[in-house]
């Protein structure tokens, strides 16, 4: 049975609760305030749902995660790199960032990524908790990402393209940093055939929690305006 959140508690049912049909529904309703948040990713799930539903909060099993020193990267992608076409920074236009992911994709009906969404995680930036990556093309933005760090996991919500291959030089450039600051663990939530070709992979969801609670308050090396 389907949990419903209070707006007076931050607790979440055992991941184990979640539903097998629709994979990994664990609870709904709630709020989308950042002390919620945090506790829903330290908890092992995150919030998805359209506009007009409520607050519907996941922990799919398996989980899709992409371990850093498993990145893989294609000929034709470092190639790309090596050319510089693209100048990538991090932290530089959030805002801008979660709004180009939120905005309509001509294979999508409708975006999760609500303006309260995006408040939520502009909220989270503000902590020093959410980061982006930005792609540009000399000033102009033409890809990039955005997601949460917390100890040495880093929690991947959406990417964005405008230009070929921009959002792929963002996550794999991103990724190369989280490697080299020490981070265990990119969560990417949900499979997808871009992230399969970085090295993504699933695993079951009980083993996520274990890495969760192996890594979430150790400390890593991190310069987000590096």
């Amino acid at each position: 049975m389907l949990t419903w959140l209070q707006r007076d508690s931050l607790s979440f049912p055992p991941l184990e609760r979640a539903l097998r049909e629709p994979n990994g529904l664990l609870a709904a309703g709630g709020d989308l305030s950042a002390e919620r948040l945090i506790q829903a990713y330290r908890h092992g799930c995150f919030p998805w749902f359209q506009d007009g539903q409520p607050i519907l909060w996941w922990s799919p099993d398996p989980r899709t995660v992409l371990f850093p020193q498993e990145l893989h990267v294609s000929r034709s992608l470092a190639k790309l790199l090596r050319q510089e076409r693209y100048r990538v920074t991090f932290d530089q236009a959030f805002a801008e960032v979660i709004r180009a992911c939120a905005a309509p994709r001509t294979y999508a009906d409708g975006t999760w990524i609500t303006r309260d969404m995006q408040d939520a995680y502009l909220e989270l930036h503000r902590r020093g908790i959410a980061h982006s990556t930005e792609v540009w093309q000399g000033e102009r933005l033409v890809g990039g990402l955005y997601g949460l760090a917390m100890g040495q996991l880093f929690f991947g919500e959406s990417m964005f393209s405008h230009v070929d291959n921009a959002s792929k030089v963002g996550f794999a450039t991103l990724v190369e940093h989280l490697r080299d600051w020490g981070f265990a663990l990119i969560d990417c939530q949900m499979p997808t055939q871009h992230l399969h070709s970085f090295g993504a992979r699933a695993i079951a969801r009980e083993q996520f929690a274990e890495l969760l609670e192996r890594h979430l308050d150790q400390p890593s090396c991190a310069d987000w305006l590096a």
